[in-house]
């Protein structure tokens, strides 16, 4: 059960700039972090802003008579010294970080900002934020340099229409490298709202045209917003306004929380203002983010409510991993059953599944189920009509692709396949549907005996053979895109379309096998001229996912991720 003081941040602690001449965020993270831990926080989330182009500059920078790039060496050194701090703290704290993106133009600053976000590759999240404007001047700079952008620009609403059209340009070229849109209001640090921004829903007058686009746009790209806390110790009150808000809770914007702390005496403030903001908004949840895959969260923190928000994010970050890592940060839609059916109600458009306690989500053509319990087809021993094999064999690297191998050679398909990895006596068994002439089969099968006689304990064909209860689990991938596979959620999964044909598998199993990486289960189910499969490894990440990038045209789709979530 979490503190109810904490919010699982977004835009966080802001790392600071080293030697930079002018200082901004906090150099000492650890005593942040240290901080953090006394406070018995679960997590704390660091965020840096990416060095900007010579030409945007504030004017206390100019003032040094100093030329440098703000945070250019603090940013190249960023992703080492989270790695430091978790090598250190990873034990009592879970440590997040993500980068602020400076919109800095669609033309040479597009360029720019695709460098910076591939120097921080494996960023939990990126927020996208304006912080300056078209004519090089900033809006959270000195009320002089507001000012001096409105004589510019003439008016209230010519300034704030020009700032959200800004905006719209950034989601509308940065959707696919960012996760979170920041600070949306962020003028009003230094100047009002224009009399006519009374009424954001019935106005019709430029600056409230421009935000309804925009607020459009960013529900339309599935991007979050950034409820950012740091206006209430500026005295512009939170970002953005209720009123703001309140629109983007009727179009579906989900919110990241964040304190945007740059001094260590403001870490941790605010957290009960920003749940009682968002609450008067409608929202009742909010989001974080692993690895680029949001997390939802509930601003009510009982036993029972952690476990089923920790199985709705688990079935996110499958389904996300399934996607490109710019195409990751999306939330999906859902199904919900059993103990999960109360997630109906909070999300429009939920279906629901019935008694069985499960998660389906789904997005574009694709979908997974995940649940704690399996269905009863699958809790206990059943008899196949099919042509099967049982194997009984040592569980060991490269045993299971000695089956397919002679199956292969015998041009026997595997239609479907389960394999439960072994208990206390170190031996797994396998139970696969077949297709082929019997002899084959059987010709398979003396071939698979003699090759592996040291690692098969017995192999059984024929019909009516009794298929193997699934072993137990604190949470199951029940289905992938509709066909069922039931098997144990583990810490580091493949999943495969692949085409349905002899050999196909034997591919992935004899590439696993030269590397030594052990297979802890497997399900393979079949759709028409598709194969899916669903694999449970051990072994070094890096090597296993090299092997995948060589599989061929015969698999579909692949993927290899690591659960945040287990």
């Amino acid at each position: 059960m979490q503190n109810e003081q904490f919010i699982w941040e977004t835009h966080g602690v802001h790392t600071g700039t080293g030697n930079d001449p002018i200082k901004h965020g906090i150099d000492d993270i650890e005593a942040i972090v240290e901080k953090a831990i006394s406070l018995k926080h679960p997590g704390i989330t660091f965020i840096i802003h990416t060095p900007r182009l010579t030409k945007f500059r504030y004017r206390s920078e100019e003032n040094t008579n100093v030329k440098f790039i703000r945070g250019s060496e603090a940013y190249q050194n960023y992703e080492q010294k989270i790695a430091d701090l978790r090598a250190k703290y990873g034990a009592k704290i879970n440590i997040r970080y993500g980068i602020e993106l400076e919109w800095l133009g669609n033309k040479l600053g597009l360029q720019w900002n695709r460098s910076k976000v591939l120097q921080v590759p494996d960023a939990d999240f990126v927020i996208g934020s304006v912080h300056f404007s078209n004519e090089g001047i900033p809006y959270d700079g000195s009320k002089e340099e507001a000012n001096e952008l409105l004589k510019i620009r003439g008016t209230l609403e010519n300034y704030w229409a020009a700032y959200f059209e800004e905006l719209i340009e950034m989601v509308s070229y940065s959707a696919k490298m960012i996760h979170v849109v920041g600070h949306l209001d962020l003028p009003k640090l230094n100047v009002e709202f224009p009399e006519s921004f009374s009424d954001l829903d019935n106005e019709d007058n430029i600056v409230c045209d421009r935000l309804r686009v925009l607020l459009e746009i960013i529900s339309e790209n599935n991007l979050a917003l950034d409820l950012n806390l740091a206006g209430l110790k500026k005295g512009c009150g939170i970002f953005p306004n209720l009123q703001i808000l309140k629109r983007a809770k009727r179009l579906k914007i989900p919110i990241a929380i964040g304190t945007d702390t740059h001094k260590a005496d403001e870490y941790g403030k605010y957290f009960v203002e920003s749940i009682e903001f968002a609450k008067k908004a409608g929202y009742f949840q909010y989001v974080s983010f692993a690895r680029g895959i949001p997390q939802i969260r509930s601003f009510n923190h009982e036993i029972d409510d952690d476990e089923k928000y920790n199985a709705l994010n688990l079935s996110i970050e499958i389904l996300n991993r399934r996607f490109s890592i710019c195409d990751s940060g999306r939330i999906p839609r859902f199904s919900f059953g059993g103990k999960y059916s109360s997630f109906t109600a909070q999300y429009d458009g939920a279906t629901n599944l019935g008694t069985l306690s499960a998660i389906r989500i789904r997005r574009e053509k694709k979908s997974i189920m995940i649940g704690s319990e399996l269905p009863k087809t699958a809790q206990e021993n059943k008899i196949s009509n099919d042509f099967s094999i049982l194997s009984k064999h040592y569980d060991e690297p490269g045993v299971l692709s000695i089956l397919f191998n002679t199956l292969a050679s015998e041009c026997i398909n595997v239609k479907t396949a389960f394999l439960n990895s072994a208990g206390k006596d170190g031996i797994a068994e396998a139970f696969l549907t077949i297709s082929g002439d019997e002899k084959s089969i059987q010709n398979a099968i003396e071939f698979t005996k003699g090759t592996g006689k040291n690692r098969f304990i017995s192999i059984e064909y024929g019909k009516n053979l009794v298929a193997p209860a699934a072993k137990k689990s604190k949470y199951y991938l029940l289905e992938m895109d509709g066909v069922k596979l039931p098997v144990p959620i583990s810490k580091q999964m493949i999943l495969a379309v692949i085409k349905n044909k002899p050999g196909v598998l034997l591919i992935l199993l004899s590439a696993l096998a030269s590397r030594k990486i052990n297979i802890i289960d497997l399900q393979l189910g079949e759709r028409s001229n598709r194969g899916l499969v669903a694999l449970s490894v051990e072994g070094d990440f890096t090597v296993i996912d090299d092997l995948l990038r060589k599989l061929g045209e015969q698999y579909y789709e692949i993927s290899h991720f690591e659960l945040a979530g287990l």
